[in-house]
């Protein structure tokens, strides 16, 4: 029977404030660097019903794999009390990930709790999600009605044979569109659609999906291949460079660059010219943007990760279920105290060899999303 495969040391707790402190970080809050903290991505279960070799390989995650027992997730108030306290503590946009979310018995009803969450000035939060899509078409209606804003759509090809290759499962391409279509029936928008790049697996779909998504109002971005986890099997010869991906649709499509629409974000944007919508470049093997990451990242069981690249989490679920009663003002100096002590940069380091100590696994992507 094979183990569940999570980084190891992962069992670092957060230091709960004493009841005697009580001033509230100071805000802005920026980590070690300089970052501030603007975004937070939950992830609300390590179950996905695809199999992608870049993300769960079917020989690793297999049928003997043991996933988290329910008891170990976040519950729903759990993890509204902690986006609640980030919220206070600067983020401004949540990001529902998994797994695969969509597998969350009820996520709806998380979907509800969050979108009720308003920034200390009252603002509304960017409320989005990133799914498979496989169960989109029975949900679209559902999510959009609780609140959720957007989504994100991971899909790696329009190919049938080469998408089914990809998620290992047998899933038809055809069930994912239809997906995408009730999203957008139901006004879940701007849409974007994901493609992880990998030489020699997919790059014949750049062109096909690039022509597909063209005109549709969904922004198509595509992913360079990755080293996240340990178990991928990642190689530096698989990854297409985004400068090859743009260098194919340039040659038929004309493209122009634009400006960032967010500080610290991971996509580069660039358009049609001739109006027919948006694409994006991700490059975090190639052009490392770790300088401006403002991302944290709560795994299902409650670590907090500072770093997609990470080996290990904080436990702050053990402040919500600890002994000792923490409240809400402890939990944020808490947290704000991990973020402030972070120095992140795994992408910029990853070329010296020193990114990762040799007795250390990164933790893997379906346990924190991407």
């Amino acid at each position: 029977m094979s183990a569940r495969v999570i980084p190891l040391h992962d069992t670092r707790p957060v230091r709960a404030a004493p009841p005697s402190a009580t001033a509230p970080p100071a805000l802005p809050l920026a980590d070690a660097l300089g970052r501030p903290l603007h975004d937070l991505r939950i992830s609300v279960t390590d179950r996905c019903n695809f199999r992608c070799s870049y993300c769960m390989p079917k020989q690793v995650f297999d049928k003997h794999h043991e996933f988290l027992p329910h008891a170990d997730l976040l519950s729903f108030e759990e993890i509204t009390r902690l986006a609640r306290t980030f919220v206070g503590l600067g983020v401004e946009k949540l990001r529902v990930t998994g797994g695969e979310p969509l597998l969350r018995r009820h996520l709806e009803t998380l979907i509800e709790m969050l979108a009720a969450l308003r920034t200390p000035d009252g603002r509304e939060l960017d409320l989005t999600l990133t799914t498979n899509g496989s169960l989109l078409t029975k949900k679209a209606a559902a999510l959009k009605a609780a609140g959720l804003k957007r989504l994100t759509v991971s899909l790696d090809g329009l190919d049938d044979a080469v998408f089914q290759r990809m998620n290992d499962v047998g899933f038809p391409v055809a069930d994912v569109l239809d997906g995408i279509r009730a999203a957008q029936a139901v006004g879940l928008g701007p849409i974007k659609v994901n493609m992880v790049v990998q030489r020699g697996v997919n790059d014949d779909q750049i062109l096909p999906m690039a022509r597909h998504f063209r005109g549709t109002g969904i922004v198509l971005r595509f992913i360079e291949y990755m080293d996240v986890g340990a178990t991928n099997g990642w190689r530096m010869d698989q990854v297409l460079p985004s400068a090859e991906v743009q260098r194919r649709i340039a040659a038929e499509f004309a493209i122009t660059a634009l400006s960032h629409s967010a500080p610290g974000e991971t996509a580069e944007r660039w358009a049609y010219a001739d109006g027919a919508g948006e694409i994006g470049f991700i490059s975090s093997v190639t052009q490392a943007f770790c300088g401006d990451c403002n991302r944290a990242r709560l795994s299902t069981e409650g670590r907090l990760y500072t770093c997609l690249f990470a080996t290990r989490g904080h436990d702050l679920r053990g402040l919500l279920r600890g002994v000792e009663p923490v409240d809400d003002g402890q939990l944020a100096i808490a947290i704000a105290g991990v973020w402030s002590g972070r120095t992140d940069r795994y992408s910029q380091l990853r070329g010296s060899g020193q990114a990762t100590p040799a007795d250390e696994r990164r933790v893997e992507m379906h346990y924190i999303g991407g």
